[in-house]
């Protein structure tokens, strides 16, 4: 197994639905575009995974919170992945903001990607010092 960093990719897209079943179909959707990432070599992050349904757990808590809450894990990732329907969500316009502040490429479908052996690669090239 090789020690060379794995880089990971946060999965941005809708999580609110009308209903609970059009929720559930965003969850499904991340999840269908964070296996595609690990397909690619990266270590997906998939939100919609992590925390689904747990606002119905304490809804005191707020989508305000969870939208805090995932965006930090966002934050410590190498890059940001779109699901479908990103277009209509104001949760991942405010991700797709925040990583464009913070320099993080954003690939507005995961086939943009590269594969991570290629984005290994061309961290190294700018890593490398100017002769």
């Amino acid at each position: 197994m090789s020690h060379q960093k794995m880089p990971v990719a946060y999965v941005a897209g809708p999580y609110r639905g009308r209903t609970r079943a059009a929720v559930e179909l965003n969850i499904q959707s991340a999840r269908q575009v964070g296996l595609q990432v690990a397909r690619k070599g990266w270590s997906p992050l998939v939100p919609h995974a992590n925390t689904g349904h747990l606002d119905l757990a304490d809804p005191q808590l707020g989508d305000q919170f969870w939208l805090g809450a995932t965006m930090e894990l966002m934050r410590r990732c190498d890059a940001v992945v779109l699901a479908p329907g990103w277009e209509h969500s104001d949760g991942t316009a405010a991700e797709i903001h925040e990583a464009r502040r913070l320099g993080l490429p954003v690939f507005e479908t995961v086939h943009a990607l590269p594969c991570a052996d290629t984005w290994r690669q061309q961290e190294e090239i700018q890593l490398q010092p100017a002769e």
